[in-house]
């Protein structure tokens, strides 16, 4: 008999029935889909916060009383709404709108030059990581007027 008809294919593991509240929190993601998943969420977050937006863009070009009111809604506040929450919440879409930005350069980078390696994905992921934090950093500082 010819060798091919002897030799037994290993069959290959089956995983049937995972449980998801078991088996995924224990799950470790790569960097580079966390990257991708922090992409789509910061994207949700833009859409989801652009009546604030617009609130901020027209609030604060409309007129001096508009802005005076635009820049006192960050200091005392807004309504019932504290001024530092106001802050935070402008400090999340800063992440966003750096995040959504420098991972979508990441993106375009990755395909056009067909860099499509692990280590290269990993590289990219780190970097989009700390541009995108180290930005809101500094902004969120001056937004919190440590300088």
């Amino acid at each position: 008999m010819s060798e091919l008809a002897t030799t037994v294919v290993k069959k290959r593991p089956e995983f049937r029935n995972i449980n998801a509240f078991k088996d995924l929190p224990t799950y470790r993601w790569p960097l580079a889909s966390m990257v991708s998943g922090m992409h789509r969420f910061s994207g949700l977050i833009m859409v989801l916060l652009m009546p604030f937006t617009i609130w901020m863009f027209d609030a604060s070009i409309s007129s001096e009383i508009s802005f005076a009111h635009f820049t006192s809604a960050f200091s005392a506040g807004l309504g019932f709404v504290p001024g530092w929450f106001m802050k935070l919440v402008a400090l999340g879409l800063m992440w966003a709108y750096l995040h959504h930005f420098f991972a979508g350069l990441r993106n375009v980078w990755m395909e056009t030059t067909h860099m499509s390696s692990k280590e290269a994905g990993r590289k990219s992921a780190v970097l989009t990581l700390l541009l995108a934090l180290g930005l809101t950093a500094v902004l969120g500082a001056k937004l919190f007027g440590l300088y």
